[in-house]
């Protein structure tokens, strides 16, 4: 009896405990509700597998510190069940560690379980076999395909439940979101995709997390679904429900980058522009897609085509920088809006046209007013009389008074300090100026020249089918027997094949023949080399290899990828062609690499392939190199360069940093040549930079990667390149810059590390921006240089107001300190 006693207590007890720690989320029209407190929320998205465990703490503190309330991230599916029924949650795939980290540091979470996720990620986010079951047909009503997802979306939802990570048990998670920009495609779909989106609410809705339910991108998302927006500006968007607050999932503070593209930018003041907008006209929750975009290790990029940073422009740089001024502008926005938070989640609003794109939007209750002043003109500034009072609101930004006085903020005028990054070399101790590297080919004897394959099939198979997705490479082998008196044999002969693998490394008869290769957006193509055939046996090998699977489009994962039907020896004589169509042929098929299968990226490998330290080759294709290094002493960010390599994919003691392709040149004619102007719509195509450039020639080294003492580099080059000018380098603060009006307070920081000499400094009307400043005549009358050698050299970082009292008289109409100064 006493046992029962107990034990009914416990429960009684544990009860209370956990219906006490229970955080309440609920939301009206206006905003979500949070324990019956009506919130602005501001989010950004940390993926968690694009960066490292060791990682996360100091990006989440960082955003934090940048104020945000809320982190966000994707759930990946294709990364958690790479095989079906067999679950990876470990290192940077560990999910509760990341909600706990979010939780650690006091910030709410979303969990965007989807499980499509889009995201730049390969396929989507959906593993390749569930493409490669029968009967199978992704995001409309199948019942294979539904089976499958509701498995996968339950299986995290308990996760998360186990833990108590949600709101309602306690946990951080105040939002979830189930499938995601299905409303961009949905049309193909049909009826059927219509029945699949009711479906996906009634089944998220019947898993009981006791949160809400988002879903992005769907303007007919059922109730009680709150429907949400992406894009570059929402200010626009409104809700199908009006009891649904007006929310935005993805505020996209870049782009991301392309194999052969430029540099995507995003200017602090348009990104600012969006958010004050976003707000003025009465949205609540906004998030940063990305905040940390961070890196694409392993064969995670989708696309195809795409690089393997993600860095997307973001706050947080890839290698978790604060994206100086774009963290810094961002940080004093958030703080203006948190201090406007009851003022518009409650006010009376009132928005009043001015003319010429100019509009005011006052919120007021019993005891304060806030209010906005916006100029949506790309080119034509404002002075706006409000109150009596003249506002100078530039072209294309927002103005913020939280008193309906005082102007707080304006999103065109950036007082945040500019940080120009610099790449430094590798200071460890008794490092060389160079590597020593061996070398080893890749074993292409079973496949090029014997034509050995594991499968075999009468026709050309696609390569999601036959690979599954566990390598890049599939070689497809066929053999060829021909009459001496063959045209293709007496007369010139040429290979063709269809393909969109998206890569095509051909041989005959062992032979290597050539190569070629796709471009982003068009990834079908034909290649066609001449070929010398023998009269009897002719082996035809041909290697593709893929570069992110596509992750977006209607029905995408129909889209075959390969090599495609028809493969065709074609005979020239004179203005005939005869053509002998291989397609359904005997085909042999192996997939992967034989230096993969022998595991030559690992530390300790256990094959016992020998490499080689003599005449280490250059331009060789299939070829990999090993050498050691010592880490970077200190703790800055780790970067290798690969300038002079063609492509492949490298390997930091056993971990995948990618694929690199730095051959790739950025098309040199997508730069504008006018300056980049903040003003008017932004767009991808829009202040590009590095035209001309390699796509990517740096690629990230996670500090958790490496060890004390010797670390190995290994790289598998694919098309052939010269590794003798590989370098480990680290990425600091060169210089720090502030130009910011009288009045303001600013802040220089380099970050862990002293600022050791002021290069410029001037108060008065400065003119140019960071690395380039210039005085004027209007000078002040004290050495500004002087001042700020006194306060700030030697120190980590320093922080003071502008004003006449601290650096002289200065006879301008509007005065302005400009400061360079080196870390």
């Amino acid at each position: 009896m006493e046992f029962f006693k107990s034990f009914f207590a416990a429960i009684i007890i544990s009860f209370f405990l956990f219906h006490a720690n229970a955080t309440n989320v609920t939301h009206d029209g206006r905003s979500l509700i949070i324990d019956g407190v009506h919130r602005v929320l501001i989010s950004g998205s940390i993926h968690y597998p694009r960066s490292t465990a060791q990682m996360w703490p100091d990006l989440i503190r960082k955003a934090k510190e940048g104020g945000l309330d809320t982190i966000e991230t994707y759930v990946f599916w294709n990364a958690h069940e790479p095989i079906r029924r067999q679950y990876d949650f470990s290192g940077n795939l560990d999910l509760i560690r990341f909600i706990k980290t979010i939780q650690d540091e006091g910030l709410y979470a979303v969990l965007r379980i989807g499980p499509y996720v889009c995201a730049e990620w390969n396929y989507g986010g959906f593993p390749v076999w569930l493409h490669n079951l029968p009967g199978v047909s992704f995001r409309t009503k199948n019942d294979v395909f539904m089976n499958e997802m509701q498995n996968f979306t339950t299986l995290i939802v308990d996760m998360i439940k186990n833990e108590n990570l949600f709101a309602s048990q306690g946990g951080p998670i105040i939002l979830a979101q189930i499938e995601n920009e299905f409303g961009n495609v949905m049309g193909p779909y049909g009826a059927g995709g219509k029945e699949y989106i009711q479906w996906c609410s009634n089944m998220a809705e019947s898993l009981g997390v006791g949160v809400p339910w988002i879903m992005c991108q769907q303007q007919d998302a059922p109730k009680p679904m709150i429907n949400t927006c992406n894009g570059f500006y929402c200010d626009e968007f409104k809700p199908n429900n009006p009891s649904s607050p007006k929310m935005w999932t993805e505020n996209w503070t870049g782009w991301f980058k392309s194999w052969g593209g430029a540099d995507p930018y995003r200017t602090a003041e348009d990104l600012a522009y969006s958010v004050a907008r976003f707000y003025q006209k009465g949205g609540t929750f906004q998030n940063y897609y990305m905040y940390h975009g961070g890196t694409n290790f392993g064969r995670t990029s989708g696309g195809p085509y795409i690089t393997t940073t993600y860095d997307y422009n973001a706050p947080l740089d890839e290698y978790g920088n604060p994206n100086q001024p774009k963290w810094g502008h961002l940080k004093q926005l958030h703080d203006v809006l948190h201090s406007m938070e009851y003022t518009l989640t409650h006010g009376d609003v009132t928005n009043t046209d001015l003319g010429n794109s100019v509009s005011t939007t006052v919120y007021s209750t019993k005891e304060k007013s806030s209010c906005f002043l916006s100029n949506a003109h790309n080119q034509t500034d404002a002075v706006v009389k409000f109150g009596g009072i003249d506002y100078y609101v530039p072209a294309w930004s927002v103005s913020i008074l939280p008193d309906c006085k005082d102007e707080a903020y304006n999103t065109a005028k950036v007082y945040a300090q500019t940080s120009v990054l610099v790449k430094k070399p590798n200071k460890a101790e008794d490092e060389p100026n160079s590597l020593e590297w061996v070398w080893r080919p890749e074993n292409i004897e079973r496949t090029a020249v014997q034509g050995k394959g594991d499968h075999h099939a009468n026709r050309i198979i696609d390569q999601k089918a036959m690979a599954n997705d566990a390598s890049d490479y599939l070689w497809y082998m066929t053999r060829v027997e021909l009459p001496k008196d063959d045209p293709l044999v007496t007369g010139k002969a040429t290979l063709r094949v269809t393909d969109s693998g998206h890569v095509l490394h051909a041989y005959v008869n062992g032979e290597y023949i050539g190569s070629q290769w796709a471009q982003y957006g068009s990834q079908k193509y034909v290649f066609e080399k001449e070929v010398k055939l023998n009269p009897g046996k002719n082996l035809i090998s041909l290697l593709s290899a893929t570069v992110g699977l596509q992750n977006y489009g209607p029905m995408f994962d129909l889209n075959v990828t390969g090599v495609l039907s028809p493969v065709e020896l074609v005979a020239h004589k004179g203005n005939e062609k005869v053509v002998k169509d291989l397609s359904s042929h005997k085909w042999s098929y192996k997939v992967g690499l034989d230096g993969v299968a022998n595991k030559l990226y690992e530390t300790d490998c256990p094959s016992k392939l020998k490499w080689s330290a003599d005449s280490i080759p250059v331009d060789r294709n299939m070829t990999w190199y090993k050498t050691t290094f010592k880490a970077p002493l200190g703790n800055a960010p780790v970067v290798v360069d690969l300038l002079g390599l063609g492509k492949g994919h490298a390997w930091v003691n056993g971990h995948s940093l990618g694929r690199y392709w730095p051959s790739y040149i950025a098309d040199e004619h997508a730069c504008q040549t006018v300056a980049c102007d903040y003003r008017g719509a932004y767009s991808d195509k829009k202040c590009v930079s590095k035209c001309g450039e390699p796509t990517q020639r740096w690629y990230h080294v996670p500090r958790s990667f490496l060890k004390d003492g010797e670390n190995t580099l290994v790289l598998f080059e694919e098309f052939g390149g010269n590794p003798s000018g590989v370098q480990f380098q680290t990425v600091e603060i060169g210089t720090a810059c502030v130009n910011a009006h009288e009045g303001k307070k600013v802040e220089l920081s380099c970050h862990n590390r002293p600022i050791s000499r002021i290069n410029f400094a001037s108060f008065g009307d400065p003119q140019g921006v960071c690395g380039s400043f210039k005085k004027t005549e209007c000078e002040s009358t004290e050495d500004a240089v002087s001042i700020l050698e006194k306060e700030c050299v030697g120190k980590e970082s320093c922080s003071f107001e502008i004003s006449e009292d601290k650096f002289g008289k200065a006879y301008c109409a509007i005065k302005r300190l400009a400061v360079e100064a080196v870390c």
